[in-house]
């Protein structure tokens, strides 16, 4: 059901924090000043699934300073901040279905309450939203009114041009992930501090001197290495494409299969966007005591059902930090059910990060809105006048200036040139 607003003090705490992401957002800020005026999404319904933060939250009010009329819910059923969630339904009046803890019954039960408002346009996290519509036959009649969407994560990106490729997507989506603005500094600088942020406050264990694994050497692992490293960690990488993993070496990281990493790491942390990186066979070979986390989308990345069977005993020994006792009498502590760790316990990548990422996706939705009679069903980039401009803006905010390229340069870069 829709969230009840029945603690006041609970979304007045998120009206400041909102602010506080706010004033870290100047892009977003700037393109809502220009929404306001233009009002481009007047008259467009938008569903959005994303993780309901503050970062979140200033996203729908640049939306609705477009005009759009906007339903949220939850891309995870731990991630949401339930102080801002309250604020948005008390001072934005915007609809939210979304609880942190939330059962897996009530999240799929929220998405469908997020699409009976008929949208004109989907904003995933995840592509849950986009999966519902397309694998539900009842939804069928919804999906004659939807012009388009987008997608802000990796693992949502794999799922729809997995479904385009069948031929099975049914309208166009511009994958704000490949944005450069975007997974340059949202996966590499967001998710590494954010992972260690949700790491550090679950547990309070030391980094430093700890062996620490990481499984994928994306930005998400590139980014979690770097901070690992910075920390005092001895950070080993497992990879399964031979140029990430000599591009690991080469940037002074151990490098080695998974099977023999676990036998040394302290901390393990999954950022593939794949299923059982860490599996039945990998369990019984951990140290005593190793701390395992997941900072890619799903709960998939760890073998949790496997875990659970080779485990004599459960217990909660901390917030987001569950111990099992294997039949060896060895402990394995599971941070945040396998689920995005950096959200679960954490906030979330930071307000400056995001301010990139959320510009590229209000600007997506308007462009969509301005082309979908051109777009065909497909899965898109985001157009590079968009990322340009992003980034532009971003460099002024911080008071950052660059060069230009004069008309001589430019002929000289678009022309065949002999060398002397």
């Amino acid at each position: 059901m829709n969230y009840d607003i029945k603690d006041i003090r609970l979304a007045k705490k998120g009206i400041l924090r909102i602010e506080w992401a706010r004033q870290n957002m100047p892009v977003l800020s700037l393109i809502g000043e220009l929404f306001n005026k233009e009002r481009p999404l007047r008259g467009i319904k938008v569903s959005a699934c994303l993780h309901v933060t503050t970062e979140t939250a200033v996203l729908m009010e640049v939306l609705k300073k477009a005009g759009a009329e906007i339903v949220l819910c939850a891309s995870n059923p731990l991630s949401t901040q339930d102080d801002v969630a309250a604020s948005l339904v008390k001072h934005l009046k915007i609809s939210v279905f979304a609880i942190k803890g939330e059962n897996k019954e009530t999240y799929y039960q929220h998405i469908k309450s997020c699409l009976e408002i008929r949208p004109h346009i989907t904003m995933d996290d995840g592509a849950d939203l986009v999966s519902t519509l397309h694998l539900k036959p009842k939804y069928q009649n919804i999906l004659t009114s939807i012009i388009g969407g987008t997608e802000e994560t990796t693992t949502g990106v794999i799922r729809l041009r997995a479904l385009a490729n069948e031929g099975r997507l049914r309208y166009p989506i511009i994958a704000v992930n490949d944005a450069l603005t975007k997974h340059l500094f949202d996966n590499r600088y967001g998710t590494g501090q954010s992972t260690i942020d949700g790491i550090l406050r679950a547990t309070n264990k030391l980094i430093a001197g700890s062996n620490f694994l990481i499984c994928g050497y994306g930005f998400c692992g590139k980014g979690l290495a770097l901070r690992a490293k910075g920390m005092g960690a001895n950070v080993i990488i497992s990879e399964v494409s031979p140029i990430r993993a000599l591009e690991a070496v080469m940037d002074g990281f151990l490098v080695m299969p998974v099977a023999e990493a676990i036998k040394l790491a302290d901390i393990i942390v999954t950022v593939t966007g794949d299923i059982d990186v860490i599996n039945k066979r990998h369990f019984l070979s951990m140290k005593d005591g190793v701390i395992l986390a997941n900072s890619g989308h799903f709960n998939v990345e760890i073998d949790i059902p496997s875990l659970e069977k080779l485990s004599i005993r459960k217990r909660r020994i901390r917030d987001f930090v569950d111990e099992y006792t294997l039949k060896n009498r060895k402990k394995i502590y599971l941070l945040g059910e396998g689920r995005l760790i950096n959200l679960v316990s954490a906030e979330g990548h930071p307000a400056q990060v995001m301010d990139l990422s959320f510009s590229n996706q209000a600007l997506s939705v308007e462009y969509i809105v301005k082309n979908y009679k051109k777009l065909d069903k497909k899965v898109y980039k985001v157009p590079e006048e968009i990322d340009r401009k992003v980034a532009t803006f971003k460099l002024q905010s911080m008071g950052i200036k660059i060069d230009n390229l004069t008309e001589e340069q430019k002929d000289y870069l678009l022309s065949w040139k002999e060398g002397t």
